[in-house]
């Protein structure tokens, strides 16, 4: 039994992501920047859920940045580091849609950088302003289906630091769903890690305008 116990908790601890007993606060390879559009989340799950970011008409929202390792993310590490308060997390709603979304966000990936909660959300703000949001995109008055690389094309595009392996789209359920940056721990481009390239590879995915 005792060998059977050991084996599985190998397998867990092995599998991407599954490790977050064993991860450590600050023991992290670089981060991921997750940034949302907010109207498709919307017509996916938001609105269902009454969530508060629904209510505005947001664009390019910041879901997170992530600590990730070369293969594999922490999440949900112990730590010693002091929860942010309501007013800490309410003064990210700008750019996360809501303090909620911010509590969440630090709750999971947040305390696994290392920082205290307010330098982490000071580093998310900093990452988040310093990508520029394509303009063609939020100027959309209805929806459209293209292929994502044209989400990806628009980020280059805007944001000439970055190159293909540092930024990678995803969809889901038929949408656009997220561009995520790979960066630094000095929060500069680099290239993503294998399990993050995974570019959606739809031609028709739906796109919703901001309202």
């Amino acid at each position: 039994m005792r060998v059977i116990r050991a084996v599985i908790l190998s397998a867990v601890l092995a599998w991407p992501g599954m490790g977050a007993l064993a991860d450590k606060a600050g023991a992290f390879d670089y981060y991921v920047l997750a940034l949302s559009w907010s109207p498709n989340w919307c017509a996916l799950e938001g609105e269902a859920r009454g969530a508060e970011q629904c209510d505005q008409a947001h664009g390019w929202v910041l879901h997170g940045l992530w600590p990730q390792h070369e293969r594999g993310w922490p999440s949900f590490c112990n730590a010693a580091t002091p929860a942010p308060s309501r007013a800490m997390t309410g003064a990210m709603a700008d750019i996360m849609g809501s303090g909620g979304a911010a509590w969440h966000q630090w709750r999971k990936h947040g305390v696994c950088a290392g920082p205290s909660a307010r330098d982490y959300f000071t580093a998310a703000r900093a990452a988040f302003d310093a990508v520029a949001k394509p303009e063609v995109l939020a100027q959309l008055d209805r929806p459209v289906r293209l292929p994502a690389t044209v989400i990806e094309e628009a980020f280059l595009a805007a944001n000439p630091g970055l190159a293909p392996d540092m930024i990678t789209i995803t969809c889901r359920d038929g949408h656009i769903q997220e561009a995520r940056i790979c960066l630094t721990r000095d929060l500069t481009p680099r290239r993503c890690g294998p399990d993050v390239i995974r570019d959606c590879s739809l031609r028709d995915a739906l796109f919703q305008p901001m309202d």
